[in-house]
């Protein structure tokens, strides 16, 4: 395929799944025009729907000592949504999963906005061994999405400790403002555990005993339809301008930056930022930057300035480096050869796809 760029945005040709349209509009402003956008409600009326979601938050948790919880990773989107919410009159218990890879400012941010706000923080440690055998397993295996073993745990982690202790309503950063645009083709499902057991069994060296995983029928029945959990996104109600709230968080809690989107875990700022790019040729920076064009929070010159810029300051991708290779006990040209081994998808392993597709298909049925 020719090299081509978005005209709107900056989406180019390095997702080859992309189409453009005869003014060379890409499909993901198309799709973020006419399916996201009638969800997200940035104005009066998004404030009004969501307290009226909050007052029935409110109402179910009287008597209770929490009436939600909240994942809190230190970065800017979920601190700034635990921020609103209590604003708003929430009692959340706050629960933070430590992967093994936190930066010290992310740990930081969270302690100061659990202590200025006076909430109780709830950490679950993931069993590192296990981690590392899984993340050195998904390195094995050539795909694109390595964050997995860290994305999959952290909400199955959340998910269980809700469910346990009959907290219903369970609380997102996620948010269509500056998530809005990410190619399906630049990675797979984390919450897919049938292919994290098919990789790992493929390539794991030990067994996952205390690794937590979420399986397909918890998390598309078990979860929603019986235990009644119902995962809220209150920042698609609100005008979430990222640049404002960043000033807003440093401001109120000294809340400090840690260099970009998910940069929190040194390990996905690493695979976001230098093998993702080098590796496959997709940079989600890209996506981030394109999400914040159509939203209306960056201009596209803006967002190409940005891309033209380093991630990385000098001496900084190096240490990373030498910190993530000791830290998963690999050698230098071990993580060479996952850097040029042959490219793999998540069809090249065990998964859920076939399922996931047919379930969505009888819900729209259903809702038509």
């Amino acid at each position: 395929m020719t090299y081509r760029q978005c005209t709107r945005c900056i989406m180019d040709t390095t997702d080859p799944e992309i189409t453009f349209d005869d003014r060379g509009v890409c499909n993901h402003c198309r799709r973020f025009d006419e399916e996201l956008r009638p969800l997200w409600r940035p104005n009066a009326e998004g404030r009004q729907r969501l307290e009226k979601i909050l007052e029935t938050v409110r109402r179910e948790g009287q008597g209770k000592e929490y009436d939600c919880i909240i994942g809190l990773s230190g970065g800017v989107d979920s601190s700034y949504m635990a921020y609103q919410v209590v604003q708003m009159g929430l009692r959340p218990l706050v629960m933070h999963v430590d992967g093994g890879w936190n930066s010290e400012v992310a740990v930081r941010n969270v302690e100061s906005l659990c202590r200025k706000l006076k909430l109780d923080l709830q950490t679950f440690v993931v069993d590192w061994e296990e981690m590392r055998d899984l993340q050195v397993a998904f390195l094995r295996s050539g795909v694109a999405n390595q964050d997995v073993p860290q994305d999959h745990a952290f909400f199955a982690a959340l998910y269980a400790f809700a469910v346990r202790n009959g907290i219903r309503y369970v609380l997102s950063g996620s948010n269509y403002a500056t998530e809005g645009i990410l190619p399906s083709s630049w990675g797979y499902d984390a919450m897919d555990a049938r292919q994290l057991r098919s990789i790992h069994r493929r390539f794991g060296e030990i067994p996952l005993r205390n690794y937590p995983t979420v399986s397909f029928y918890q998390y598309y029945f078990h979860y929603p339809y019986v235990k009644k959990m119902t995962v809220l996104k209150p920042l698609n109600f609100l005008p979430y301008v990222r640049e404002e709230a960043v000033r807003e968080l440093q401001r109120e809690f000294g809340w400090k930056h840690y260099g970009g989107k998910h940069c929190e875990s040194r390990f996905t700022k690493f695979f976001q930022y230098y093998f993702l790019p080098r590796r496959f040729g997709y940079e989600k920076r890209r996506a981030h930057l394109a999400s914040l064009v159509v939203s209306g929070q960056m201009t596209r010159d803006q967002a190409l300035a940005e891309m033209a810029r380093p991630v990385y300051q000098e001496g900084e991708l190096g240490a990373d480096r030498e910190y993530i290779v000791k830290k998963l006990r690999l050698r230098d040209e071990d993580l060479e050869q996952f850097l040029t081994m042959p490219h793999k998808t998540f069809r090249d392993y065990d998964s859920h796809f076939g399922m996931v597709q047919t379930l969505r298909t009888l819900k729209g049925l259903v809702r038509r």
